[in-house]
């Protein structure tokens, strides 16, 4: 059997962080492990590869200082997933499985190659877009200025990107079908057609 959940596109890559923008920023060093949920945004180059990730931490984060030492981190992307039940499939042979879309992406932090005030409207503009009544930084007026400067912002630029993408591509047709039965509607299902166009 041939797997195929590591074939992905740079669609794929780009469409999943900005659907799942919050990720686990870790790093280690002399201080141990340091892990943080942060939104991260993805910097596409004109071919729309990923060269990068834009966010901040709070200047109270131990992360920052891992980071001044040793600007190596790794960040973790979770897309949608959900586990398989061989309840649903009419093959009774079948093993229970997990259906997901992941990015495994190592970074090199650069803190401060990005403004604050850039790093904010962008994440601001990206979460707000849409909306009926959508936000923006300014209407914060003084306080603004006083969040923002317990922030750094950082540009983290991408040395090594693996994503994982298992969503039903090596499953016989029938025992597709029975999964896609079973599964509840919603984000799991549509990237599992988005990977599955033809069935």
């Amino acid at each position: 059997m041939s797997h195929t959940f590591s074939t992905w596109t740079d669609d794929d890559v780009a469409d999943l962080i900005a659907a799942y923008p919050l990720a686990w920023m870790v790093s280690g060093g002399a201080i141990g492990f340091q892990a943080t949920p942060l939104p991260l945004l993805a910097d596409l180059d004109g071919e729309g590869r990923l060269v990068s990730l834009t966010g901040h931490l709070a200047r109270s984060n131990p992360q920052v200082e891992a980071l001044e030492r040793d600007a190596n981190a790794l960040a973790l992307f979770m897309g949608p997933h959900g586990y398989v039940s061989p309840s649903w499939m009419s093959d009774r042979t079948q093993a229970p499985t997990w259906n997901y879309a992941v990015l495994r992406i190592e970074v090199r932090v650069r803190l401060g190659a990005v403004t604050v005030a850039e790093s904010l409207d962008r994440l601001s503009r990206a979460m707000e877009a849409n909306r009926p009544k959508s936000w923006s930084p300014g209407e914060m007026g003084e306080r603004y200025g006083r969040l923002s400067r317990g922030v750094v912002a950082f540009r983290a630029d991408v040395t090594r990107l693996d994503g994982r993408f298992k969503l039903g591509q090596d499953e016989r047709d029938d025992v597709y079908a029975d999964i896609m039965a079973g599964l509840v509607p919603g984000k799991l299902t549509d990237w599992m057609r988005r990977f599955n166009p033809d069935r």
